[in-house]
């Protein structure tokens, strides 16, 4: 029996019991559309919280008060740890490979303007906070650094908080009150969107002595480091430890590199992803009982044919190949089926919820295309194993 006579009986046979053909492919699809939705939302959240964190670049480190110990505890939580400062964070930035350091602190405060009043989350940097952050200033001028110690009321709006508090009107030289305090617009700065849902545009920066002060804390929440990207991050770390230690009497704050961070979400999505993937593919595994029990039916309603076909020449092994041809084909037409259902999804999905980052990895779907013909070719094992042990005679006695 030639390849082309096998391919005719394999379509032949998957016509003749539409229905049949069609429920076994529907298995298969919703079992493949499932598992190309779920890894959809799972790479697509993988991708933003990775382009989230990347928008800082990868050579940054933040430096925390509190040496965080192997059990998850940092030991600042029992006040033994000395404070951090902005004199900490400018000796950092005279060691060896760093590029500019950020000392800061945040709260939230009342802001009122005119008439105009609202909370907004206030931000006590230094004059590196656009070098470190990557931001731009979009009018005026960010804070100056002459003032680090003895800082002027000065103040400089996120994009958003501009248009809220001034709308269309100029700010620069306006005062503002920040927590019963005023202080003198010297800046906008350009939008930089969100952060992990944080709204970097709904913000005020103010110089970190004032925020320290408005905020009655006699330490930074922390400082951030950018260093030379050629220079391995272990040095700069060894460096920053080795300056906070001979500041402090003892190494006593925690270091997170970006990269570490990166790694970490990394590590974390990748699971989530597996996960939601695994989920999916116990609608495969149902697709797939399907297809071993329509085969086996198959077998049992065409044992006359079989037996015609052995009376006629064909060997085992092609009656063999017949049925896991037909149950691969039938898998792979739902698989098909399955990979348009899942992207036509995923794609909706993402008109109806704009917020919701969805992502369909091709080389994925390609994956589960492949394991749908392998789960076809699995189901169809046993049936396509017992058609050719058939004996031609006992399976024309059958007619």
């Amino acid at each position: 029996m030639r390849a082309k006579d096998i391919l005719r009986l394999t379509l032949g046979a998957l016509r003749s019991q539409g229905l049949r053909t069609l429920l076994a492919a529907l298995a298969i699809a919703v079992g493949i559309a499932s598992v190309i939705l779920l890894t959809s939302i799972g790479q697509g959240v993988r991708e933003y919280v990775t382009a989230e964190f990347s928008q800082f670049g990868t050579n940054l480190l933040i430096v925390s008060p509190g040496r965080v110990t192997t059990a998850g505890m940092s030991i600042g939580v029992f006040g033994t740890v000395r404070p951090l400062t902005v004199e900490d964070a400018e000796a950092v930035r005279r060691a060896p490979f760093v590029l500019a350091t950020n000392a800061t602190t945040d709260g939230n405060a009342e802001v009122s303007v005119g008439g105009k009043r609202r909370r907004i989350t206030i931000y006590g940097m230094t004059a590196d906070w656009p070098r470190v952050a990557h931001m731009n200033v979009r009018t005026g001028s960010f804070l100056p650094r002459q003032e680090l110690y003895a800082p002027r009321p000065l103040a400089v709006l996120g994009s958003r908080a501009k248009e809220e508090l001034f709308g269309a009107a100029n700010p620069l030289g306006e005062r503002i009150t920040i927590g019963g305090s005023r202080f003198r617009v010297i800046g906008v700065m350009e939008s930089k969107g969100q952060f992990l849902g944080m709204d970097l545009d709904d913000t005020v920066y103010i110089p970190v002595a004032r925020a320290l002060e408005l905020f009655n804390r006699d330490g930074l929440t922390g400082f951030h480091v950018t260093y030379d990207p050629e220079v391995p991050v272990e040095r700069v770390v060894e460096g920053v430890r080795r300056i906070i230690a001979a500041r402090h009497g003892r190494d006593d704050v925690t270091i997170i590199t970006q990269q570490k961070m990166l790694d970490v979400m990394e590590s974390v999505l990748g699971v989530l992803t597996f996960a939601v993937g695994a989920l999916g593919s116990i609608s495969l595994l149902v697709g797939g009982v399907g297809i071993l029990t329509i085969m086996t039916i198959a077998v049992s309603e065409r044992t006359s044919e079989i037996g015609l076909l052995v009376a006629l020449g064909a060997t085992r092994r092609q009656i063999h190949g017949l049925f896991l041809g037909e149950a691969a084909l039938l898998a792979a037409i739902g698989g098909s089926g399955g990979l348009a259902l899942g992207a036509s999804l995923a794609r909706l999905l993402t008109l109806i919820v704009p917020d919701l980052p969805v992502s369909t990895p091709w080389w994925f779907a390609a994956l589960a295309e492949g394991i749908a013909v392998i789960v076809g070719l699995a189901a169809g094992v046993l049936p396509a194993h017992r058609a050719a042990r058939m004996e031609p005679v006992d399976a024309l006695r059958t007619e």
